[in-house]
């Protein structure tokens, strides 16, 4: 009969084998994340493999440098197990008090700016014993911020890297508007090109922002090359130098509020340049509270508890496919 102390090791192990492929194969800042000691961290894994009768990772001088292939499935297995552990505390959580606890959103300053007060207000209406928790980041950061466990669920534009444990559903379609001084000379025409905007330096997203590509893509299709003399991941921080006359900020349309930019104009580009969607990004393998279900649904009605549980479902199926 196995021990319960036995089993509480075992899990600690499996955290330990899923936290190091984490820190890319770094024991100490596995250690430090773990807040234990390294030493500790060694022992314990040598002790699973021990007990496995295979390695987990291959070393080099006594240097972590990746999995073996029993290793990946070792890792995937942990996984699932630190996974399925976390969906059983939410779960007691959630039945011990309903109503009450943390929901923690990764998001992005545009996102946590201009489209989140609005449900974030009303949320707290609905929910006053729920502490909302907003951590900030270009759209990579916030959705490794879901995978690490985080972040409950992610809000933001669409990414260039793929996240494959993860779940995307989108959300909020973004257009784009030029947004420069009032009086610019650009507002006077009766429809503005390409290579009208062109004619003016552009202040424009960061280039970790798929919405800068997309707006790039479109001129580099038109064989024209602006000049972008200041980027940036904040939209406040693009709308303050369009506000000091340095050019035209290009950003999306609800990141220009009139009654609070009052030195500013803009112009809907749809016609011109894609819009963004933002997606809301969840693990497939966790429970999900009620009140996180709610508020997804706040942002995007379509996006409702049944829709939303059965796209985690189908992608929890999937991972433990491909994990056997």
């Amino acid at each position: 009969m196995i021990s319960g102390y036995a089993v509480i090791m075992k899990l600690q192990q499996l955290r330990y084998v899923s936290e190091i492929v984490r820190q890319g194969n770094h024991l100490s800042a596995a250690a430090d994340s773990l807040n234990t000691s390294q030493p500790g961290v060694s022992r314990q894994i040598q002790l699973l493999e021990s007990e496995l009768g295979f390695e987990i990772f291959t070393r080099t001088r006594n240097r972590i440098i990746g999995l073996t292939e029993h290793g990946a499935q070792v890792l995937a297995i942990a996984d699932r197990v630190t996974a399925e552990i976390e969906a059983l505390r939410s779960l007691g959580e959630d039945a011990k008090a309903r109503d009450r606890g943390v929901l923690t959103i990764g998001t992005t300053h545009t996102q946590a700016r201009y489209v989140l007060p609005r449900v974030a207000k009303d949320f707290i209406g609905r929910y006053p014993g729920v502490q909302l928790v907003f951590k900030q980041g270009d759209p990579e950061q916030i959705c490794q911020m879901v995978e690490d466990g985080e972040a409950d669920l992610a809000l933001g534009p669409e990414t260039v890297k793929t996240y494959p444990r993860l779940v995307k559903l989108p959300c909020l379609e973004l257009t784009r508007s030029v947004v420069a001084t009032k009086g610019h000379p650009i507002f006077a025409l009766p429809e503005i090109t390409l290579h009208d905007i062109a004619c003016y330096p552009i202040i424009s997203y960061d280039p970790r922002y798929t919405g800068r590509w997309k707006v790039m893509g479109e001129f580099r299709k038109a064989g024209i090359e602006p000049k972008v003399i200041l980027s940036a991941i904040d939209a406040d921080v693009c709308k303050t130098y369009a506000a000091m006359g340095l050019g035209l900020a290009i950003l999306t349309s609800v990141a220009y509020v009139p009654e609070h930019d009052v030195e500013l104009a803009a112009r809907d580009c749809g016609h011109l340049f894609a819009s963004s969607i933002s997606t809301v990004t969840i693990r497939p393998s966790t429970y999900v509270r009620h009140f996180v279900l709610d508020f997804i649904a706040s942002l995007a009605p379509h996006l409702t508890a049944r829709f939303v549980m059965g796209k985690m479902r189908t992608a929890a199926r999937k991972s433990a496919a491909a994990a056997d």
